[in-house]
């Protein structure tokens, strides 16, 4: 396998990595759903766009974080926080509830389930190289 090819296998494979990313990736999307100021970070005109990649993002990371966790599971978490952070903002003064976010989010987790190079094999330990492939 080539050097390159072996450390993005490598990175895809850390576990504790994913699960610390999907944290932080929690937490900066909760700040920007909540926060009244402007945030400096680019941002699409149609805010539905903002949502498809940001559930993207989660899916795909939530994948690398538990590989073997089925989409039953985690999907749903996916979109109960997407309709929470909508329930939130319903009751912020400078924010509106919006069952287009909601939708724009489930079409983003369903983007982010479709088959990605090197997510499915990330679960998966390959044992051609080990010590104890005798």
């Amino acid at each position: 396998m080539l050097p390159f090819q072996q450390t993005v296998s490598t990175l895809l494979r850390m576990r504790r990595l994913w699960q610390a990313v999907l944290l932080i990736s929690v937490a900066a999307i909760l700040y920007l759903a909540t926060t009244s100021s402007s945030y400096p970070i680019p941002a699409a005109a149609n805010d539905k766009v903002n949502h498809i990649i940001a559930f993207i993002e989660l899916t795909i990371v939530t994948r690398l974080a538990w590989p073997r966790l089925s989409a039953f599971w985690y999907a749903p978490a996916l979109l109960g926080f997407g309709l929470a952070l909508e329930a939130v903002q319903a009751n912020l003064p400078y924010r509106d509830f919006s069952m287009a976010d909601v939708l724009a989010d489930a079409l983003g987790i369903a983007i982010g389930m479709l088959p990605w190079p090197g997510i499915r094999n990330a679960g998966e330990v390959d044992l051609r190289n080990s010590p104890d492939s005798v």
